[in-house]
């Protein structure tokens, strides 16, 4: 069986997934590796060592799945995704200087302030540039010694092929680009460092990799690739992507006014733009997809985790199980009113810089009375603040006039699709759960995967017209918005804002700070 393999890097392990010829997946492999431990609060680094580690016993287990699935099986191109943004620093000898600082390491929030508004574009805490720069002054002896910097999925394609590129959309994650040119924004990189010129340190132009665009050329399998992986040399590799780029990818995107929403602890909404983005919102991050193509993302660290924390609060009057009462709760979501019988909710256990809210610990209800005080009413009350802080940045985009024709929904939350309907009333859109909702990533990343080997084969098909080819993910449910219940969730809506607005003072109120 000829096929694509497709490696995908996350936070808290790694997979890979090999589909046939038609994408479809035949099996996947998972390997595992822990943050370092010992760290202080919001400091999170991995091993890139372990990484490696964790690809060649993914391999191993696929290996073992598809020998009795489909014998004789083959790889024919190599697609990989990994978490963005991380902070991979490579010596002169090509080995690792350290752990990788992660996308979820906070420990550089004034960096990312200071250069928005240097560059006139938001930086966040979590970009790799902006983590250079922390580097550069916590830790200079180490900065000095860097000859090259990547992001994970670099650092596993490196690996894999010994070329320094990196696919644009992770390549964006690192440090801003441009889209005349197709490469980092040459007038900004310039700005940077003279900004950081006193610092020391080799100049960040000189360590970024080479950004490549999907299809392009990227290198292929080498001998120590072939070792890590199980494979034989020369299989073609494309571009590395991070993590976002290659879940719009699996959520089949690829062309302007379709939004990708990861709906999970964390929440990400993913929007291929065909215009600039004007100015700079707290809420909004500027990235490319696979091709180039700008991405509006609005970002939210305070996803479903406040309501997994109430519905397990609930688990036990619910079904006497603990953590089990979805199962039960989930209807009376459904069927509770819009307004949740009068309870606002503040979702913050986490600091939520998008919204402005920069320490946790404020997560609430409020409106209780003996008459609403009900599973289903506190549950959606927890959920709609999510997706409000969610609609906060996507009003802002239809704003500057970036369509919202349709929404990809994927994550946890799909695991109860019917919860579909209340995210397209919110955002007044039509909301759809492919049949490669569950695959995310990981999937993407074999699409990338066989588009470079299509490229390779004298294919000229552009990469949204590619996206648009695939059948594997034609939509399993659709929900059309009521135009009822958006009426009714957009007046809930104004009340979370005034309620939003109160949110330092009650923090104040906590804290005492």
């Amino acid at each position: 069986m000829q096929g694509y393999l497709g490696i995908d890097a996350g936070t808290q392990g790694l997979s890979v997934t090999f589909t046939d010829e038609q994408m479809q997946v035949i099996a996947t492999g998972d390997g595992h590796y822990d943050m370092v431990p010992g760290l202080a609060d919001g400091e999170y680094e991995q091993r890139p060592a372990d990484w490696e580690r964790a690809l060649s016993a993914a391999m191993q287990d696929l290996r073992e799945q598809l020998d009795t699935k489909a014998p004789g099986w083959a790889v024919q191109a190599i697609g990989i995704s990994g978490q963005m943004h991380g902070e991979v620093m490579v010596d002169e000898n090509d080995q690792p200087l350290g752990p990788a600082r992660l996308w979820c390491d906070a420990r550089n929030e004034e960096e990312g302030q200071e250069l928005t508004a240097l560059l006139g574009i938001k930086m966040p805490k979590r970009l790799t540039a902006t983590r250079w720069l922390w580097t550069l002054r916590q830790r200079a002896d180490q900065a000095a010694r860097v000859a090259f910097l990547t992001t994970p999925g670099g650092w596993l394609a490196y690996r894999l092929t010994g070329q320094r590129c990196l696919g644009i959309g992770d390549a964006s994650g690192m440090f801003p680009v441009d889209q005349k040119s197709g490469t980092y924004d040459q007038d900004r990189l310039e700005k940077y460092e003279r900004h950081v010129a006193d610092l020391g340190g080799p100049p960040l132009s000189q360590l970024l990799p080479r950004v490549c665009k999907a299809g392009e050329d990227a290198g292929v399998l080498n001998a120590n690739g072939a070792t890590l992986t199980g494979l034989p040399e020369g299989i073609p590799v494309a571009p590395a992507e991070g993590d976002q780029p290659a879940a719009m990818a699996g959520s089949l995107i690829g062309e302007s006014g379709v939004v990708s929403i990861s709906l999970g602890t964390s929440v990400c909404a993913n929007a291929v733009g065909d215009h600039a983005f004007e100015g700079v919102h707290p809420g909004i991050d500027h990235f490319c997809a696979a091709d180039g193509k700008p991405i509006n993302m609005v970002c939210l660290r305070n996803g479903t985790t406040y309501m997994n924390l109430v519905v397990d609060m609930f688990a036990g009057v619910l079904d006497g199980k603990s953590k089990s009462g979805f199962k039960t709760v989930i209807p009376q979501v459904l069927a509770a009113a819009p307004d949740c019988g009068g309870i606002l909710a503040l979702p913050f256990v986490d600091d939520e810089p998008g919204v402005q809210v920069s320490q946790g610990g404020t997560a609430l209800l409020v409106g209780l009375t003996p008459a609403n005080a009900t599973p289903g009413n506190v549950v959606k009350a927890a959920l709609l603040a999510t997706l409000f802080n969610l609609r906060l940045g996507m009003d802002e985009l239809s704003r500057q006039n970036f369509p919202r024709l349709e929404l990809v929904l994927s994550g946890g939350l799909v695991r109860d699709p019917e919860l579909g309907q209340i995210v397209a009333d919110v955002l007044n859109a039509p909301a759809v759960i492919l049949d490669s909702a569950t695959e995310g990533s990981g999937w993407g990343a074999t699409l990338l995967g066989c588009y470079r080997h299509q490229r390779m084969s004298g294919e000229s098909t552009t990469w949204g017209a590619f996206v648009k080819q695939q059948s594997s993910g034609a939509a399993a449910q659709r929900f059309e918005p009521n135009a009822n219940q958006t009426a009714e969730y957009d007046h809930v809506f104004e009340s979370y804002r005034r309620l939003l607005h109160t949110q330092g003072a009650l923090g104040h109120a906590v804290r005492g700070s």
